[in-house]
Formats: structure tokens, sequence, C-alpha cells
């Protein structure tokens, strides 16, 4: 298993693509122990009144969780993202028909902005006049902007919005009194669907596997794998030489905290020896 040159140990948090098969590693922490402490000499007073080595730790959140979020998230259609971290979570799109009083609807639109901006919600107007509303929709829709609202005559006369949610096409109509608080219904709903919705990629990925056999057929078909293993380094360096190809390698991505029962007498899938724990194993970037 990987560790941070110098420290104890390492944990990580892992992302799994599942068109692609291959992990991701998103974060890492690493206990640094006294050992750099020692390298440097520093020090701090206890509450003896005494010398001693400070206990050290390095951790990150890597921008290449930019990549899986728009790999995890992202259709056909282009980006789907998260409202929480959406720059824009509302682009609202004036609806103008034939005849109908633009100024008014582009005026409800512009109050629809900043009733929302007043209650902290990042909203927009896409009020271009040379682009129809159409096609508007379908540039946001590539930007993965989670909810559009749409006004238009019908709206206005009904003092309503249209909004339509980016995760799943669905649309509803509302009372314009009540957009504060339906809108952060919505973006909260999206939140949990596409956190719900990924889990439920990745655990329909993953399998698990106790022979050479059933692992080398489970990476063939793109799995992330939990096999039991001997946790030594020679036969995960073993493992890489075995699997190496076209496709890259197979290593270890992670080792659960929350381990699965070991029963008596379960060996190594690679090695035939006594199994330590339960792994993940896969292709990477």
């Amino acid at each position: 298993m990987e560790k941070f040159a110098g420290g104890l140990y390492t944990t990580s948090v892992e992302a799994f693509i599942p068109n692609t098969g291959r992990g991701i590693q998103g974060a890492t922490s690493h206990c640094l122990g006294q050992n750099f402490a020692k390298m440097f000499d520093i020090t701090f007073e206890n509450e003896k009144g005494e010398r001693s080595m400070v206990w050290q730790n390095s951790w990150a959140y890597t921008t290449r969780q930019i990549g899986v979020m728009i790999m995890t998230h992202g259709d056909d259609k282009g980006l789907v993202l998260p409202p929480k971290v959406a720059p824009i979570q509302v682009i609202v799109i004036p609806v103008p028909f034939k005849d109908a009083d633009t100024t008014a609807i582009k005026g409800a639109c512009e109050s629809a902005v900043y009733t929302l901006n007043q209650a902290g919600i990042r909203a927009d107007l896409d009020a271009r006049e040379n682009y129809s509303p159409g096609w508007k929709y379908s540039q946001w829709e590539m930007k993965g902007v989670p909810l559009r609202i749409e006004i238009g005559p019908k709206d206005l006369a009904n003092k309503q919005v249209r909004i339509v949610r980016r995760d799943n096409g669905t649309k509803v109509d509302i009372p314009s009194t009540d957009l504060v608080e339906q809108v952060r219904v919505l973006l909260d709903g999206i939140q949990v669907n596409l956190l719900e919705t990924a889990k439920a990629k990745r655990d329909a990925c993953i399998e698990i596997i106790s022979t050479w056999d059933e692992f080398i057929a489970a990476l063939n078909n793109k799995k992330l794998i939990l096999a039991p293993w001997c946790d030594e380094e020679e036969v995960e360096k073993d493992v890489k030489a075995r699997t190496k190809g076209e496709l890259g390698a197979a290593k270890t991505l992670c080792t659960p905290f929350d381990q699965p029962d070991l029963p008596s007498g379960t060996v190594c899938f690679a090695s035939g020896k006594p199994a330590q724990k339960w792994s993940f194993w896969g292709r990477s970037y």
C-alpha cells in the first residue's frame, strides 16, 4: 500500500469512474508522526513544562476532483453541477412570444433574479435578444446549471414561474410568491439525488472475488474489485506486473476502514498466502 515517504501511515478518499472502470485518488491524509519534527528539531512545551517533539500531519483535497465531478455527474448534454459548487445555481430565461409584453416579462425575470440573490441563492439572468429561448436552454444545460427558470406571458398572467431541473429534466410550475422556498427545496433535492445516484452507480460496479481468475474477469469488466489479500508489498508488485497491458496495470486503490468478515482460512487471491485484510483493487488514473 502506498505511503507518504517518512510518514507513519496514509489514508485516502478514492473515487471510481464507472464508464472507464478506473479509480482516482481525491484526497489524502498523511500521519507524519514525529519523524520530521526530530529531523528539523520542532518542539513544544508540554503540560509538564518539558520540551517534546510535535506530531504532524499533512492532508489535501485535490483539484483533480473537478474532473471527477464532471465525469461522475455529466451526461450527453454536458455538465451536471451539484448545487453546492455551481457558480450559478439558477438561470432565469425570458420566453417572449409574438405580441407579448416583453418589457413586463423581462421585469419579472429581473425581479426573480433579485429576489433569489437577496436570499443567498446564486442566480443570473440571460436577457440576450440575439438568441432564442431554445438555444439558451441548450447552452445552460451544457454548462450544468442546476435549475432553469422560464417566464413567459402565461406565467406572467398566472403569477407563476416554470422551473426545470438539470439532473432529471423534471418541470414544475410554482407561484411566484413561493419562489425562494421552492428553489431551495429543489436545490437540496438535486444535491441529494446526484449523491445517491453516484453512490448507486459505484456500488453496482463493486465485485467481490476470491480467486485470480475471478480477479482478471472482473478487471476486464471494469469493476471495482474487493478482494482478500496478504497485505504484502511484493505481492502487489507481482499483481501489477501480471496485469500490465494496453489498459494499464491493476493496483490496490484503498483498504476500507469498515472491513467485511474475513473467515479463518481465507487466502490471498493473488498469492495463496493467508489473507490479512480486504482491499479494493482496480486500474487507476
